[in-house]
């Protein structure tokens, strides 16, 4: 399964991934934390971050949902969303 990898805070990763399910989403990868939140909404869909890892993460996407969505169409072109 092909993986984008988006971008690093600290020790966690954001990575979308190919042929991935719906509705699109981004995960969130750390040692102890793994979530998957939807690129619309910004929701947690599963999993759970710390606190301080949701903000970072949140306050990230919220400035990059347009490389979000980019990435998500490009490996994911089944079920393209709007960018931007």
């Amino acid at each position: 399964m092909a993986v984008g990898k988006l971008h690093q805070i600290g020790k966690l990763i954001i990575r979308v991934y190919a042929n991935d399910h719906l509705p699109p989403h981004f995960h969130a990868i750390a040692r102890d934390f793994e979530a998957l939140i939807e690129i619309e909404t910004l929701t947690i869909m599963r999993g759970r971050l710390s606190p301080q890892m949701q903000r970072a993460v949140m306050t990230w996407a919220a400035r990059n949902r347009t490389v979000i969505a980019r990435e998500w169409n490009r490996i994911n072109v089944r079920f393209p969303i709007a960018e931007g």
